[in-house]
């Protein structure tokens, strides 16, 4: 799809653009691509429904598609999908919106809408999807809560699907550490599915964000959950892959990912167990192995690092455990060899302190940097495991690895 599109600045619709756009959505046949094309050609929703049918057939509609769009005849749907929409508080947020997700504007057949119910804003932040099955082991059931923890006390969205399984168990790590999570519905954001998960998508949706490309009461029909999974891992960074067989959803969500130039990530398991067939295959086939969060963040690109670590001690703050100013003037995370921050000298001491062969306690390190506080410690550590020089174990021992 060509990236030269751009959206633009107003974040809000107007009741006329948000009903034209519901109007366009609901054209049967129209598909995403063709849509987004008519929105290269024209400037809005408005324009295309003001188009003539030879000018839509000459855009390579058909001749139905083209007459549904002159008659108007899918704004009455539009009308009743407004009000269901308002009742729920449920947005929409249109291809060219600056809402949009900027990763998933990128792939070959973006979505032309997506209906949102929640946070909206954290569909600024950058995310990590994290996929399986949904008869997962209970080692597949603690990994998947593991990085979901974990890598949204990274600073990363969680998005995953939110069915049985693996989907759960990742939304409800990242939201046990207070972290944001995405839900990418295959039915409606107000049709539940599983109906057990019904506890769960309200948590979501206050403290989330529950996302479809499919309009208000569509119920959650088979195949509209492989064409959801290109949403959650188009508007990722990468896509981690706990376990699932040969064939199963969360392969084709990797194939997906790579297809879109993403980063595909898969935990080993058990060659005995066929749960461990998908992710296994993905590692001969060049899938990145995974064995701890800070193998998923190593891999993300400088300036999203540098997002991450803004982000956590951001957090950090705010929940009481770092002042403001402890952090200095380094904010943001940089590679040791690229800056001269007092936060990156720190870091070349502790590597410097950490030996390979053991792990040594936060304590045993405060006391060793005296005059050194515990959060700027924990802040430097947090940046060299960000960066993969550094590994963490249980009980907030670190060592060295041996790449540092």
């Amino acid at each position: 799809m060509p990236t030269t599109l751009k959206a633009k600045t107003a974040s809000h619709l107007s009741a006329a653009d948000e009903l034209h756009w519901l109007a366009l959505h609901l054209v049967h046949g129209l598909g995403d691509r063709k849509a987004v094309q008519l929105m290269e050609r024209f400037r809005g929703p408005q324009e295309v429904f003001r188009a003539s049918r030879s000018e839509l057939e000459s855009m390579g509609l058909s001749g139905s598609v083209a007459q549904t769009i002159v008659s108007g005849c899918s704004f009455e749907a539009a009308v009743e999908q407004h009000s269901k929409m308002k009742a729920l508080g449920v947005a929409a947020i249109p291809f060219r919106d600056s809402r949009y997700p900027p990763l998933l504007r990128e792939i070959y057949d973006p979505p032309l809408m997506l209906f949102a119910r929640g946070r909206i804003e954290i569909l600024e932040s950058p995310m990590i999807a994290i996929v399986g099955t949904r008869r997962p082991t209970p080692y597949g059931v603690a990994v998947a809560d593991r990085f979901g923890r974990e890598l949204a006390n990274a600073g990363l969205t969680i998005v995953s699907g939110m069915a049985r399984g693996v989907d759960t168990s990742a939304h409800r790590g990242a939201l046990a550490e207070d972290g944001e999570t995405i839900a990418v519905f295959g039915c409606g954001v107000d049709v539940i599915y599983p109906a057990e998960n019904r506890k769960l998508a309200e948590e979501i949706a206050q403290k989330g964000l529950l996302l479809s490309e499919f309009p208000m009461g569509t119920p959650g029909h088979p195949q509209h959950f492989p064409v959801r999974n290109r949403i959650v891992s188009g508007m990722s960074l990468g896509v981690v892959v706990v376990e699932g067989a040969e064939y199963s959803g969360s392969a084709i969500t990797a194939r997906l990912a790579m297809d879109q130039g993403r980063e595909v990530f898969a935990v080993p398991g058990n060659i005995t167990s066929k749960m461990s067939f998908g992710p296994n295959l993905l590692i001969r086939q060049g899938a990145k192995i995974v064995q701890q969060w800070s193998d998923i963040t190593v891999e993300l690109p400088v300036e999203v690092r540098q997002r991450l670590s803004v982000i956590i001690r951001k957090r950090m703050v705010d929940r009481g455990l770092a002042e403001p100013e402890s952090f200095g003037a380094a904010q943001a995370s940089l590679p040791l060899a690229e800056t001269q921050s007092p936060m990156a000298d720190l870091g070349r001491r502790i590597l410097a302190h950490l030996p390979f062969e053991e792990a040594v306690d936060l304590d045993t390190l405060v006391e060793a940097f005296d005059g050194t506080s515990a959060t700027e410690l924990i802040a430097a550590l947090f940046d060299l495991e960000m960066d993969g020089h550094v590994r963490q174990y249980p009980g907030k021992r670190f060592a060295k690895v041996w790449n540092a």
